[in-house]
């Protein structure tokens, strides 16, 4: 499993820090956003040649690694 989530990385100089796959510009978020809206991870690959399953399992991982969060807190800056 870490080597799986190994692959997500946080970089405040990418994406605004948003968590994303192997320091590239592809985020989790948009690789969940396509599977939810219904895209199987062939289609995903086809259209982003640069991922690959290990990105997309990592995605998965991450999301629900997330949803096992105690307590989630409003930060205020």
């Amino acid at each position: 499993m870490e080597t799986l989530l190994s692959r997500i990385t946080i970089n405040p100089e990418i994406c605004h820090g948003k968590p994303s796959i192997r320091e590239s510009r592809y985020t989790v978020e948009l690789v969940l956003d396509l599977l939810s809206a219904g895209m199987t991870p062939s289609e995903i690959i086809n259209d982003y040649p640069a991922l690959e399953q290990m990105d997309i399992q990592a995605c998965l991982a991450f999301a629900s690694r997330l949803t096992k969060i105690k307590s989630i807190y409003k930060v205020v800056a």
